[in-house]
């Protein structure tokens, strides 16, 4: 008999701030499996916060913190030079205020996973990585940590006695190292919903993607992101969500 592929189907959500809104979360949460929910540090707010996993929790959806850099006006993205003692603060102080608006609704976060720049910087600091899994496995061991494929962070969650999940990226293209290509670059990101989609079937069904460079790289996926601020996110949320069910792929 043949083995059911899953996989979980991720989207980044709660990045609006006071009145100015990003992304149109409620008409993507149909579509995925688990949400990552910005913390106030690099977008959302506390109103946001509680309002997303209300969203979350109408939609049956796994919820998790998205915690970032103290840089709302960089989004997250730019690098900051910070010490590991002040990532693993800066992790459980954002954690612990999703934690609390879950709390208060009667629910609980299932995972974390870092954001934007300090997302990549785990992926390839030792340092920084084990940080932000100690600052998980601290506040609960039960948490899943969410990490690039085959990165630091991914290493670091498992030294630690953490359920990892091995992240890909739809919407993204890959380095020939395995990591994904730099937002500066003009090729970073993927536009036709479709070619997103089939690179995610095939990192699903084959463990391998094609680089931007042309060669194959392996690569396990557990989880796959989609970013909810573009402007086509619904339209690649409905389609990945399509295709791997049309490819008989179960979303849990």
């Amino acid at each position: 008999m043949k083995k059911q592929l899953t996989i979980d189907l991720n989207c980044d959500m709660g990045e609006s701030f006071g009145p100015w809104k990003m992304g149109d979360d409620e008409a993507v949460l149909p579509y995925v499996s688990a949400v990552n929910i910005a913390c106030g540090f690099h977008a959302g707010d506390p109103s946001t916060m509680m309002k997303t996993i209300q969203l979350a929790l109408k939609y049956k959806v796994k919820i998790g913190a998205h915690p970032g850099f103290q840089d709302l006006v960089g989004f997250g993205r730019r690098e900051m030079q910070l010490t590991a003692r002040e990532v693993y603060a800066l992790v459980v102080y954002q954690v612990g205020a999703l934690a609390a608006c879950a709390k208060v609704q009667q629910t609980t976060l299932q995972h974390v996973k870092p954001h934007g720049a300090l997302y990549n910087m785990a992926a390839r600091k030792p340092e920084l990585a084990d940080a932000i899994a100690a600052a998980v496995y601290d506040i609960d061991p039960r948490l899943v940590l969410y990490g690039l494929s085959g990165s630091e962070l991914i290493r670091a969650g498992r030294a630690k006695g953490l359920n990892v999940y091995r992240e890909v990226f739809a919407d993204r293209t890959y380095q020939q190292d395995g990591t994904l290509t730099p937002r500066s670059d003009k090729h970073a990101l993927i536009h036709d919903p479709k070619q997103a989609a089939e690179q995610v079937v095939g990192m699903i069904k084959t463990g391998k993607v094609v680089s931007l460079q042309g060669t194959t790289v392996d690569i396990q996926a557990d989880t796959i992101c989609l970013h909810g601020d573009g402007e086509e996110a619904v339209q690649f949320a409905r389609t990945v969500n399509q295709t791997l069910k049309d490819n008989q792929i179960l979303i849990r």
